[in-house]
């Protein structure tokens, strides 16, 4: 979905926001987003251990 946009897609995003947030909370939305970003990659990476793990389980319970 989001493969597709382009440099001036993502700049007219940034503009948009800019002139909805103005130039001071654009920084703190900036962070905000990335931290979220961040946070939902480490728990979907978790998770995908977590099954894997339980996986390598089963499979050496069935040796």
């Amino acid at each position: 979905m989001l493969s597709n946009i382009g440099v001036p897609g993502l700049i007219l995003i940034l503009l948009i926001a800019l002139v909805i947030f103005g130039p001071k909370k654009l920084p703190e939305i900036g962070r905000a987003f990335g931290e979220t970003l961040r946070e939902f990659k480490k728990s979907t990476k978790g998770l995908s251990d977590e099954v894997l793990e339980e996986l390598d389980d089963k499979k050496e319970a069935r040796k």
